[in-house]
């Protein structure tokens, strides 16, 4: 049987850095962090919120007191993505809150960013714009002009910009959980409750419908869609999860519409069946690993490590929440089971993080077989607090996490507040 990549000893994650609020209590609720995505560099990480703001920050590059070059970040520039819309066909609000970012390969030196809320997509040009002065006028002199000359245009100072050069907009009936970009740079693919569209990025009138599970009468719906993902490498193959707790693995090249013809992942083993076992088993998200040869997988107790050539069972389960096993009821009661974790994979695969309640996140180690708990605090040791099951905080989630590209270092959203642990 296949096994994930085996790595170098057990490393010993610490608090790093942290942007934010303090006050964790007295947050307003547009300021909540609801997405969070490094660049393919790692120079740039972006966190947009639930007011619609997007807001990017910088890696240092200013050298140390003993010449080693400065790895924290920095605030770089900010900017208002999407703001709060109204459908009058469905008399409904759409919320400004950023679902997703995606960062796209640079463009002549600017930055290129995907944006999605509930309903529209937008592709963001971000770049530096020269702010311009006219010197050397004609002045008279005395009430006479002496001498002409003419007047001089220079660059006084340089801002960045945030400019939007494409809007993908009326393609979703239902709100769009996931964006994802293909490995051919051209293509990205979005993802609602019933259909998953393919887009091309040069192309905003129009998209591919290449999964649709909207029955013909929705009293016959069974499933949803609950995240969706192109594969690293191969530009044909993607994959989407579902509210069953089954993930699909399609081929563009098989068929126009994928949701037909696909690998099927289950997991056979789902601890019986309860009125919440759809619920706990339902699919919050799905990435695949670097070289595409494994996805991971977060449900409402579990992160699942799959073999991509392996349907049948995942190789690994990592309980997260098994103490929550006996709460059910009152996680049903206070809809924090409906609770939509992500889950974050390493460059090198080895590691694996996730999020929990009381400000608490795990990140598991593949190729030692052990986890570490932490909490997102400012502390400089910020280490795992044990509490009683009536202790946990259910309002303190963390809820999104996302792995630096190309090194042992995380961001984690806790509220209004990034946090970032390295090793």
């Amino acid at each position: 049987m296949s096994t994930p990549p085996t790595g170098a000893e057990t490393l010993d994650w610490k608090f790093f850095q942290v942007f934010g609020s303090t006050n964790q209590e007295e947050v307003a609720d547009v300021d909540i962090v609801s997405a969070i995505e490094f660049d393919a560099t790692g120079d740039y990480f972006a966190a947009g919120d639930r007011g619609g703001r997007v807001v990017v920050f910088e890696r240092s590059n200013q050298q140390t007191a003993r010449g080693k070059r400065s790895v924290e970040y920095k605030y770089f520039f900010e900017f208002q993505s999407h703001e709060p819309e109204f459908d009058y066909l469905k008399s409904t609000e759409i919320e400004e809150k950023i679902n997703k970012i995606r960062w796209l390969k640079p463009v002549c030196n600017s930055m290129m960013v995907l944006t999605t809320n509930d309903k529209t997509i937008k592709l963001w040009k971000v770049h530096k714009k020269n702010v311009k002065s006219v010197s050397a006028f004609n002045t008279a002199k005395a009430g006479k002009v002496t001498s002409l000359s003419v007047p001089q245009v220079s660059v006084r100072d340089s801002v960045m910009h945030a400019t939007p050069r494409r809007v993908f907009s009326n393609a979703h009936a239902y709100h769009i959980n996931s964006i994802s970009l293909n490995s051919d740079g051209e293509t990205f693919i979005s993802a609602d409750d019933l259909r998953v569209n393919l887009w091309n990025t040069g192309i905003s009138t129009h998209s591919f419908n290449i999964v649709d599970l909207k029955p013909p009468n929705m009293e016959e719906l069974t499933e949803v869609i609950t995240a969706a993902e192109f594969h690293p490498q191969h530009c044909h193959l993607f994959a989407y999860s579902s509210s069953k707790g089954v993930v699909k693995l399609a081929d563009m090249r098989r068929n126009a519409l994928c949701d037909s013809q696909a690998k099927v992942f289950e997991d056979p083993d789902t601890g019986g069946k309860s009125f919440f076992s759809e619920i706990i088993s339902s699919i919050s998200d799905v990435k695949f690993s670097r070289d595409g040869k494994y996805m991971v997988t977060r449900d409402y107790l579990n992160v699942k490590v799959w073999d991509v050539a392996m349907e049948g069972r995942p190789v690994k389960v990592l309980p997260l929440h098994d103490h929550l096993r006996p709460k059910l009821c009152d996680l049903y009661e206070n809809d924090s089971i409906f609770d939509k974790f992500e889950v974050a994979l390493s460059y090198d695969a080895n590691f694996v993080v996730s999020g929990s309640y009381s400000n608490q996140f795990t990140i598991f180690d593949l190729a030692s077989k052990t986890s570490t708990k932490l909490e997102t605090t400012q502390r400089p040791a910020a280490r795992f607090t044990r509490r009683r099951e009536d202790d946990i905080e259910f309002s303190k989630k963390i809820l999104h996490a996302a792995f630096h590209p190309n090194e042992n270092l995380v961001a984690i959203g806790a509220r209004s507040t990034i946090f970032l642990f390295n090793a």
